[in-house]
């Protein structure tokens, strides 16, 4: 049964149950026996069924882009989701993938050796060493590091040579753009785990404390994609605040990461406080139809279906719930109606994840995003959201 179908089911099964039993001890079992059919319809799932859509969606992928990529962030972002799948499927296809990948590109990112020209604006060259578009490869080099023993140090001696020279400066703007948050944010704790140096989690609350003073809306409880989007500098085409989603989306996904690796500390209840925030404005900016539009809070700035933010949304609010941060009462309805977008509309029968809005920084009015809109990073966040719905089913 879909959505509507279940609650209309839940309302009908409760009225039923209150005309029936006139004790008030009969009307309180009834009232908890519909809330918990209400509950078991909205994870009506099965694992082999998300199992098997991981590997549609992940198999296709592979067969259709058999040649590694580069080490920039839209291919480095599906590698993200794809160890996700891995961690829940132990397929080793996905691991021998990520392996070739990483191989092909040395287990480095941006390339240049010459230290006194490394930049962090933007820029897709082999200088751009700091720029965080280059360092998300990070994440999946450290993660297979750890997945094949973790004795190989050449995995990761270039993410450690880069990130070390990175926190030894006294700059802290190193994060512009919301984007980057779920790019290097990851590779902080990952490393911090491997090496247990605390000043990576030091310099992961400088960093993050600036981007933070630039993009953060306190109001809104959501993040603006860098300085040039926030208001009243820049409005929407209704005049509202301008999020967009995919921007939100990377860094909601990114709090759920980094927070899960974190020790206990104040800085991670800092953190858990932040998510949690965005999590309530999130919720209420969700579309009855399960997806959330490019521009979160003005639907008409760029309506219709998104995929790659909406994906990212999903797999947020399953790791909050699964890790008993969100309410499961609250947050669950929001899940199931973009679990089911996810799903049966943007998933494809042959494996294709349709409706990603193309490589941009912004929501763009008239800009067509439809069925055959898929991209690498799109793949990845349907990944990330399959995998932790996959993790939440008993």
């Amino acid at each position: 049964m879909n959505l509507k179908a279940n609650l209309l089911f839940y309302y009908i099964t409760t009225i039923s149950f209150l005309f029936l039993n006139c004790g008030s001890a009969s009307k309180t079992n009834s009232v908890v026996s519909a809330e918990q059919t209400r509950d078991n319809s909205l994870t009506n799932q099965k694992k082999e069924d998300v199992l098997s859509i991981i590997e549609k969606v992940n198999s296709h992928w592979q067969k259709t882009h058999p040649e590694p990529g580069n080490a920039f962030w839209h291919v480095s972002a599906y590698h993200t989701g794809n160890m996700e799948a891995y961690k829940v499927t132990k397929n080793q296809d996905y691991l021998n993938y990520s392996l070739a990948w990483a191989e092909h590109n040395k287990w480095i990112g941006a390339k240049s050796e010459d230290k006194s020209n490394w930049k962090y604006t933007y820029g897709e060259s082999d200088d751009f060493v700091l720029f965080g578009d280059w360092q998300i490869c990070f994440q999946t080099y450290i993660d297979l590091y750890n997945f094949t023993g973790a004795n190989d140090e050449n995995k990761i001696a270039r993410a450690l040579e880069v990130m070390e020279y990175q926190m030894s400066t006294k700059k802290n703007d190193y994060w512009w753009w919301v984007d980057g948050l779920y790019m290097v944010m990851p590779v902080m704790t990952k490393l911090y785990n491997v090496t247990r140096n605390d000043l990576y989690l030091k310099k992961l609350d400088e960093y993050l404390g600036y981007a933070n003073s630039i993009m953060w809306d306190d109001d809104a409880n959501l993040y603006y994609r860098d300085v040039k989007y926030v208001y009243p500098k820049h409005k929407s085409v209704n005049g509202k605040k301008d999020f967009w989603a995919r921007g939100d989306g990377w860094i909601f996904a990114g709090y759920a990461k980094i927070i899960q690796d974190l020790p206990k500390s104040e800085q991670k209840e800092r953190y858990i406080v932040r998510f949690k925030k965005m999590a309530k404005a999130l919720a209420n900016a969700q579309q009855d139809e399960g997806y959330w539009t490019r521009s979160i809070l003005d639907p008409e700035h760029a309506p219709g279906p998104e995929t790659s933010g909406t994906a990212f949304f999903t797999f947020g609010f399953l790791w909050g719930i699964n890790n008993g941060i969100l309410n499961k009462e609250t947050y669950l309805p929001i899940v199931q109606k973009s679990w089911s977008y996810l799903t049966e509309v943007a998933l494809q029968e042959n494996g294709s994840v349709g409706y990603v809005q193309p490589i941009g920084e912004k929501a763009i009015p008239g800009q067509v995003v439809d069925v055959n809109s898929t991209s690498d990073f799109g793949v990845g966040a349907f990944l990330l959201a399959a995998s932790e719905m996959y993790r939440s089913l008993n």
